[in-house]
Parts: structure tokens; C-alpha cells; sequence
């Protein structure tokens, strides 16, 4: 399976079949009338097979830039059919406050290519609740916020790693070289302790990374031209 990182939480999968998820689009203007910096470059020429959008903020419901009539699922919960088999959508909140600040939140939970994702969208509960944690299961192929403010910070996305056990966990939504807001990974990579691989361009091969002990593997961010 090839993993391709746009930014933010935007991730293509491309197996079998293409599975995309939360899409940013057109969003550098309202970003800047905030004073929020936002260079990724734009997402164009994707097209996918299921489109999953973990809640409806501009920086992750972009469906508009998917191309290829994709089966969209949005915003919800339970279990549900699509392209790629069952899809577990896991009800969360965007805050620890049971999502009186900043909404509802989706976990993103398939199979593709025989590997079990996760996918957690922007996740900020002090913690994973124990029904949760049932429903999610095993994963084989993490996606985790790490940057804190919006979302869990980076030792409290390093429990959620050890509670899960995924073969491979990749960090999303944090402070790099593209965005100048939310906190750096830095303390998610000490608070986790293992092993992490920071690549060189924004994209993985999961089977490259895959052995018997979780690894961190970070794709470089991806950034315009």
C-alpha cells in the first residue's frame, strides 16, 4: 500500500483500491484573513474509490478537489458498507470537553489491502474511552494528530499508540515548515520512545515499515513548488 501525506490530515491511500481522506481545499485566504500561515500546496488531479471526511472544518472536508465519483462517507457514525468492505465509524470529540468547543470528530476504521487503518481525524479527547477502544480494534496503520491545541498534544498521542499497538503509526496535523500554528511533533517522537523513520518526501510504502514492534514513520511535509 502507498500512502501519499497532502498536509494537515489529508491522506491518500492507494491499494487495491483509493481511499482518501479529509481533503483540505481552497482554504489559504480564510486561513490568512486569521492570520494563520497555510502553505501546502493544493490538492488537484486525485481521484478515489471512498472518500472519508472525519468532521466539517475547512482544513478537512475539501470533498470538491476528489475526482473519480468516489463513495463519500462524512461526518457520522457506525457501520457502514462501501468500496473497500465495512467501514467502522467511531463517534469521538474534536475536544476534551465532550465537544462543546469544537464539535464531533470521526475515527476512520477499514481494511485495505489486508491491513486494518485507523484513521482519527482531529481527535481531542483526554483519552480513548473504553468502548472506543473496542470498536477500533486491532490496526495495522495509524494516522495520529500530534500538535496539540485543536487536538491531543504529543504525549497524549503517544498513549493512544501504546493503547492500540498499531504496526505503523504516522503523525498529522502539527506545526512544520508548511504551517505556523499548532505545536511541533517533537514531544509526541520523546514521549513515544521507540523507534521513528522521518522520510524524506510525503509519502510511504506501509509494507516497507512493517515488523513485530510499533515504528513512528513521519513523511516529510509536502510543500508548493
Amino acid at each position: 500500500m502507498r500512502v501519499h501525506w497532502f498536509g494537515q490530515a489529508a491522506f491518500l491511500l492507494e491499494g487495491e483500491q483509493r481511499v482518501m481522506i479529509d481533503p483540505f481545499g481552497d482554504i489559504q485566504e480564510p486561513f490568512a484573513a486569521r492570520g494563520i500561515e497555510w502553505l501546502y500546496p493544493p490538492i488537484t488531479d486525485v481521484a478515489a474509490d471512498l472518500l472519508l471526511v472525519t468532521h466539517e472544518h475547512l482544513d478537512h472536508n475539501g470533498v470538491e478537489v476528489v475526482a473519480g465519483d468516489p463513495v463519500v462517507i462524512r461526518s457520522t457514525a457506525g457501520r457502514l458498507e462501501s468500496p473497500v468492505g465495512e467501514v467502522v465509524a467511531v463517534a469521538s470529540e474534536h475536544d476534551a470537553r465532550a465537544g462543546t468547543e469544537r464539535g464531533p470528530n470521526t475515527i476512520f476504521c477499514f481494511t485495505l489491502d489486508g491491513l486494518r487503518v485507523c484513521h482519527f481525524g482531529d481527535f481531542g479527547q483526554a483519552e480513548l474511552r473504553r468502548e472506543q477502544t473496542e470498536a477500533i480494534g486491532e490496526v495495522d496503520l495509524l494516522f495520529v494528530p500530534v500538535g496539540g491545541q485543536a487536538t491531543i498534544d504529543g504525549p497524549t498521542a503517544a498513549t493512544v499508540v501504546r493503547q492500540l499497538e498499531p504496526r505503523v503509526a504516522v503523525p498529522m496535523h502539527y506545526r512544520n515548515v508548511a504551517v505556523g500554528f499548532l505545536e511541533p511533533p517533537d514531544s509526541f517522537y520523546e514521549a513515544f520512545g521507540g523507534t521513528v523513520a522521518q522520510l524524506r518526501r510525503p509519502e510511504l510504502v506501509v509494507d516497507d515499515h512493517l515488523g513485530d514492534e510499533t515504528v513512528v514513520v513521519a513523511p516529510a511535509p509536502p510543500l508548493a513548488d
